[in-house]
């Protein structure tokens, strides 16, 4: 039987990765690091694989940090009128809005390029 420790009444909340309380849990900082620094260019693809025949505009190589991530993610979501979200250093909106897409990216000053067919 594997024995975590969840819970301290210490500390409180126990990471399960680095066993750290909560409030000072190293993980997502260093994944966050651990993320590629890429070449500096915006590749806007479209998918749909894996997503139940639904449509997917995605952003990936931004050099942005996690919060800068989800402020954009959330201005190109409300300029395309759709849902999306901003997970492991990619933006993923609804629906086929890759031109639009690309365009306000170029607009902001990012060099954005599409990818895929």
């Amino acid at each position: 039987m594997s024995t975590r420790l969840v819970y301290s009444t210490d500390a409180g909340r126990i990471c399960p990765d680095c066993r750290q309380p909560q409030a000072q849990c190293r993980c997502k900082a260093l994944a966050a690091a651990a993320r590629p620094a890429g070449d500096g260019i915006a590749r806007v693809s479209r998918e749909r694989q894996g997503r139940g025949g639904k449509t997917v505009t995605v952003v990936r190589g931004l050099p942005l940090a996690d919060a800068e991530l989800q402020a954009l993610g959330k201005q190109l979501r409300a300029a395309c009128g759709s849902g999306g979200t901003a997970r492991d250093g990619t933006l993923e909106i609804q629906g086929d809005h890759r031109e639009r897409v690309l365009a306000l990216l170029q607009q902001q000053g990012f060099k954005a390029r599409a990818a895929g067919g």
